[in-house]
């Protein structure tokens, strides 16, 4: 029997969007650019950290927003299912300091993400991602170590790790991307890609 891990996108497939529902919270409809529309992390990071300090919000205010978020209806049952049938590690670009109460609301899964540089007034100076294309890395590095991987996620920095998986998802995904990517199976329902999962296994 082979060793599967299943490495799951967080924002768009278990959890809203962070940046969207902060863009709301804050009145600053710029910060509602994502991954989906700006495919160059580094640069929708420092974009985001320039509005966020001539706004003079850190941390704090973005951790409120944060708190107030729920998982995607379904997405804990889901995950939980899952984790009965397989290892699951949830790969994301997004940070610990963000992540963490989300990861109480799904149970506690295992999340691979960044790290932010908060400053002791609570502004956010930087960021260190754990290494380039953090996705398409970690998934490479768990197959050299044995393991085959299955992939799903939403977004153009889920393509990576998608395509170099045994088997790959796009789940709740634009239509944009669907568009480029017609070779790639695309779900909008947990269940559906519950099973997709399951058969790949």
């Amino acid at each position: 029997m082979s060793m599967n891990i299943v490495c799951l996108d967080l924002e768009g497939v278990l959890v809203p969007e962070i940046w969207i529902a902060f863009s709301e919270a804050s009145g600053i409809p710029e910060l509602k650019r994502t991954t989906r529309d700006e495919p160059d992390y580094d640069k929708l990071m420092n974009w985001r950290l320039g509005i966020l300090k001539e706004h003079g919000l850190g941390l704090k205010e973005i951790q409120e927003t944060i708190a107030k978020i729920d998982p995607l209806p379904g997405a804990k049952e889901f995950l939980d299912k899952l984790r009965e049938t397989t290892q699951v590690i949830i790969i994301s670009d997004t940070f610990t300091q963000f992540a963490k109460p989300l990861m109480e609301k799904l149970g506690w899964p295992t999340i691979f993400c960044n790290t932010l540089e908060v400053a002791d007034n609570g502004e956010i100076t930087g960021f260190k991602m754990r290494c380039e294309q953090s996705k398409l890395s970690t998934v490479k590095a768990l197959q050299s170590v044995g393991f085959e991987t299955i992939a799903s996620g939403d977004s153009h920095n889920d393509l990576g790790m998608i395509q170099a998986s045994k088997a790959g998802f796009l789940f709740r995904s634009t239509e944009q991307i669907k568009k480029d990517y017609p070779d790639i199976q695309a779900f909008e329902e947990y269940d559906e890609l519950y099973d997709a999962i399951v058969k790949a296994l």
